[in-house]
């Protein structure tokens, strides 16, 4: 699958295509049906299956302090839609001057003349345009004009079953990691690059492997068995994600303590799975006091994790 950052990228070899727009974040089960049908039409038609997303997502441009935590980074989703089939995601710089054109101008430019798509799958409650003028409808207009056929997301989504961005975070947020999972089709994780930290977990006795979520917001904070995946093997320990209270931490980070390893990650790319919550963040009155606390979560997390195995 090919990555193409701004519609300055896009190539002649990317014009007819099959379309969906949308945030995607998560990648989770509904949207998985809706990507099941874009590719199955993109065979039919013998054409490119591909994706259109926003970067930064528009409530984080307009609203940014309003703006939902993210299910998952760019990156993430490339991986989760390109195994689903999908051969081009298209990323499009959502800034005030791409904001500011018509809607009309966003279908011809983008749509007929930059990708000249044949079908297009998106929300009937998608809007677009300056003041976000252009609907379903319009597009719908648009398609018996310029020869493309729009179909509604709807049409693909599990019957009887509601599934949504929101949905997943609302559980998450409430430490229903069961829920999500179910929704997601798959445990949650956060994929990062590890960092070099302040070396203080080495110094309480318990070595951190430290994740930057950079702008992204955590819809999840606290303390967690966890499963970790580096590129060769799989391990387990515990994890700590927020800012850090009792050391004046202000930016949000994952800090994970992989149980009986000593080997060097600074720089590659690690999987944590969250497997179950121990508790909530918490700032403490002194580093002896958040040494036996951390102590105390490993044995809560090493004790799950042998429940675990002989279920």
């Amino acid at each position: 699958m090919r990555l193409i950052r701004g519609i300055h990228n896009i190539q002649a070899e990317d014009h007819g295509c099959v379309l969906t727009i949308g945030n995607f974040d998560g990648v989770h089960l509904g949207h998985r049906r809706v990507i099941e049908a874009l590719v199955k039409q993109a065979k039919e038609l013998n054409c490119v299956p591909a994706v259109l997303v926003f970067e930064p997502q528009p409530q984080e441009l307009f609203a940014p302090e309003s703006a939902p935590a993210r299910l998952c980074r760019l990156r993430d989703k490339y991986t989760l839609l390109k195994k689903l089939g999908v051969q081009r995601l298209i990323c499009v710089n959502f800034n005030y001057k791409f904001a500011a054109q018509t809607a009309q101008e966003f279908i011809n430019e983008l749509l007929v003349k930059k990708l000249g798509i044949k079908r297009l799958i998106v929300g009937d409650d998608f809007h677009f345009g300056k003041n976000r003028v252009g609907n379903f409808e319009m597009l719908r207009e648009a398609g018996d004009k310029h020869g493309f056929a729009v179909f509604d997301t709807a049409s693909y989504k599990m019957a009887d079953c509601r599934i949504s961005s929101t949905e997943i975070r609302y559980a998450l947020e409430h430490d229903d990691l069961k829920s999500a999972e179910q929704m997601l089709g798959r445990p949650y994780s956060i994929i990062g690059r590890v960092f070099h930290g302040d070396k203080r977990g080495r110094q309480l006795g318990f070595p951190t492997a430290n994740v930057r979520l950079k702008r992204r917001v955590s819809p999840i904070s606290g303390v967690y068995v966890v499963q970790v995946k580096t590129t060769r093997n799989t391990y387990f320990g515990v994890a700590n994600i927020g800012s850090r209270p009792t050391v004046a931490g202000i930016r949000q980070q994952l800090e994970v303590h992989i149980f009986d390893f000593d080997a060097n990650l600074y720089g590659q790319s690690i999987e944590v799975v969250m497997l179950n919550k121990l508790r909530n963040e918490m700032k403490f009155d002194s580093l002896l006091a958040l040494k036996e606390q951390i102590s105390n979560d490993s044995k809560q997390a090493r004790l799950f994790l042998t429940n675990r195995s002989s279920k």
